[in-house]
């Protein structure tokens, strides 16, 4: 591909966002409809950062940027209803685990009456990372996928957002002090 055939869809991708913010661990893009967040997304580096164009992508923005400074930081943003009810008992779940803890994809789904591939599946469902932390969902083999991927890019998100938050990321299960 050219290059400016490639700057093009670049500008695009950038353009379908109220905001693309740079971060740490790469491009992070924001949508919003009317008066609720309607989406965060990882992007690649490749994407031209983009200033928040309406207030709430800007509130947005602003609580991104808080929770880089501090892990701690919770999110108040008001997010459009998504999902099917059983993903939103599973991001109800990964809601509750504590900021540098992990739980399994088995755990929650004992916990649920399911089987760990669905709930890994809701995982790579979730609209809103960073605001329900999937990235805190681990495989009992180690740190598992991200967002429907095995590698790449995301997987290295999800390792500097464990890191970020003091979780271990080969741990098994750390909410219930399994090894």
């Amino acid at each position: 591909m050219n290059s400016s055939k490639r700057d093009g869809t670049v500008a695009r991708q950038s353009a379908r966002f109220a905001a693309v913010l740079a971060t740490p661990f790469g491009r992070l893009g924001i949508r919003t409809e009317a008066d609720a967040v309607a989406g965060i997304v990882f992007l690649r580096d490749n994407v031209r950062p983009r200033s928040p164009v309406e207030p709430l992508a800007r509130r947005a923005c602003a609580q991104v940027e808080r929770y880089l400074r501090d892990p701690d930081f919770r999110f108040r943003l008001p997010l459009e209803p998504a999902g099917t009810p059983f993903q939103r008992r599973v991001w109800d779940a990964i809601a509750a685990i504590p900021r540098g803890r992990t739980r399994s994809y088995g755990d929650i789904a004992r916990d649920l009456g399911s089987a760990p591939r669905a709930v890994g599946q809701a995982c790579g469902e979730n609209r809103y990372p960073l605001v329900i932390p999937c990235h805190r969902v681990i495989s009992a083999s180690g740190v598992g996928g991200f967002a429907h991927a095995d590698g790449g890019y995301l997987l290295r998100i999800k390792r500097w957002l464990l890191a970020h938050e003091g979780a271990n990321a080969g741990a098994q299960d750390t909410m219930n002090g399994r090894p």
